[in-house]
């Protein structure tokens, strides 16, 4: 299925939906969650959590999303987190330079290329502006941050661009009072905050979005000391430094090294083990290393997590080998001391990255996982049972002679383990095919010989198989199917 389907489902089931968007004065780049939307999340977040961060040990915090402005300076964001623009010299229309080019004359320039490269190919190509084909200006960088003024003297602050700065600016609070040992992972979800210059396609772009990062700190002379490596050494990265994907265990990336360490393949291992258990096919997957030009100005080595959709290969996670970059910033402008003792090694710790974009993940999931199912004319959302947002849907086949009390009654049973929806009317077979457009797993009906003898039918969402059960089988049956792996 492709982007309009998801599109289309996301709208009528209540998965996400535009903000303000009852107003003509609603900004792009901002979308809001329904109901099925924050349980798929949830859900999510929770399998990130038992996949990544209690696998390990990790730390998770929740950092404030204003910060000041010495973090950014720090950090380099005020000096270097910026988009290439380019500005119509007739209509004044702005545009982002890397993507108006790609989508003109299909160049692909990196974002983070020098200026002159975008003024070159816009001259070369005689690229004209879309709108009115006047001539531009020259490229500008613009900076992404959403500034704001604090208290009433409008003392200058930041939304933050990424959730990961208040992990390095906590760090020795943090390795102090939680008896932090090395490698140590510290997690963070929430709200991140760019001013992007087009956004677009609903949850692929966004101005506000959320985000899943984890900042793994490490002795840099202990990179390939991994206790756990040998867990992950046979999992197979789909890895491109040119040309098409290579498939390789984790250790053949270390061992050819194409992937410069452990740690590194370690983290790139569990990632994949993870998206695997997400439903998304990792098939369709690449770790893509990133040249000189595209890396983020971070970064000493960075390889981005793509899947690839009907719309071209989405980045979901960025995985940046940061170095000591973020601890020196901070220690230096603070002057506050970042280094600790790792066993009887004073060290300032190096930090891997793994910052995962949730709401393109989300998006993913749900186009790998929508299916036409042309045989039976429905549209089936075939998500794994522990994501999907309804358990199971319970179901009376008519509102009279007591089937409706009986329905009411089992309903109350099974919400209070499971994401559960009562529905009373309505054509049966309607009923399943609303379900499975919202990917519940499970659909329960009460008939006249549930009053009988205590049974009901059950329904799979995939192979719309049916079967008679007691009544006091349903528990069991669900804890085991929606479980977490």
């Amino acid at each position: 299925m492709d982007y309009e389907a998801v599109m289309k489902l996301a709208l009528e089931r209540g998965f996400y939906f535009p903000s303000c968007e009852i107003y003509a004065d609603a900004q792009a780049g901002f979308w809001e969650y329904g109901p099925s939307g924050v349980s798929l999340k949830n859900k999510f977040l929770e399998l990130w959590r038992r996949e990544l961060i209690r696998r390990d040990g990790m730390l998770e915090i929740d950092g404030s999303q204003i910060m000041s402005k010495s973090v950014f300076e720090a950090s380099g964001h005020l000096g270097n987190f910026a988009d290439p623009i380019i500005k119509c010299t007739k209509c004044n229309a702005t545009f982002r330079a890397d993507r108006t080019i790609a989508e003109l004359v299909q160049i692909e320039i990196p974002e983070s290329a020098d200026l002159e490269e975008f003024d070159n190919a816009i001259t070369q190509n005689n690229i004209k502006c879309p709108k009115c084909k006047g001539n531009f200006n020259k490229t500008k960088n613009f900076n992404m941050m959403f500034k704001v003024g604090i208290g009433p003297e409008e003392e200058e602050a930041y939304l933050r661009p990424e959730t990961c700065q208040s992990i390095f600016v906590d760090f020795p609070r943090l390795y102090k009072t939680m008896r932090g040992k090395l490698p140590l992972g510290i997690a963070q979800v929430g709200k991140s905050f760019r001013n992007e210059i087009a956004p677009r396609q609903s949850l692929l772009r966004l101005r506000e979005f959320y985000q899943a990062e984890i900042e793994v700190f490490c002795n840099p002379n202990k990179l390939s000391e991994v206790e756990k490596f040998s867990e992950i050494q046979d999992v197979v990265l789909r890895i491109q430094t040119d040309g098409d994907p290579v498939p390789m265990t984790c250790k053949e990336a270390v061992e050819s090294g194409v992937v410069p360490n452990k740690l590194v393949a370690y983290y790139l291992g569990i990632l994949t083990e993870f998206y695997e258990k997400t439903g998304i096919d990792v098939t369709k997957s690449r770790f893509r290393k990133l040249g000189d030009k595209e890396k983020a100005f971070y970064a000493k080595v960075a390889f981005d997590f793509e899947v690839e959709t009907t719309i071209g290969w989405l980045e979901l996670v960025a995985c940046n080998y940061r170095s000591d970059y973020d601890l020196t910033s901070h220690a230096k402008k603070s002057k506050q001391k970042f280094e600790i003792m790792d066993g009887d090694d004073k060290v300032l710790p190096h930090v891997f990255e793994i910052s995962m974009g949730i709401d393109r993940s989300l998006y993913t999931i749900l186009e790998h996982s929508l299916k036409d199912d042309k045989e039976h004319e429905r549209t089936v959302l075939s998500l794994k049972p522990y994501l999907a947002p309804i358990h199971v849907g319970i179901l009376s086949l008519v509102k009279k002679d007591g089937l409706k009390e009986k329905t009411d009654e089992i309903y109350l049973q099974v919400k209070r383990k499971f994401d559960a929806f009562l529905d009373h009317s309505g054509a049966i077979g309607r009923r399943y095919r609303r379900l499975d457009e919202i990917g519940s797993p499970f659909a329960i009906t009460v008939d006249h010989q549930t009053l009988e003898d205590n049974t009901v039918t059950i329904r799979k969402r995939d192979s719309m198989e049916q079967s008679r059960i007691n009544i006091s089988e349903l528990d069991s049956i669900l804890l085991d199917s929606t479980a977490y792996p």
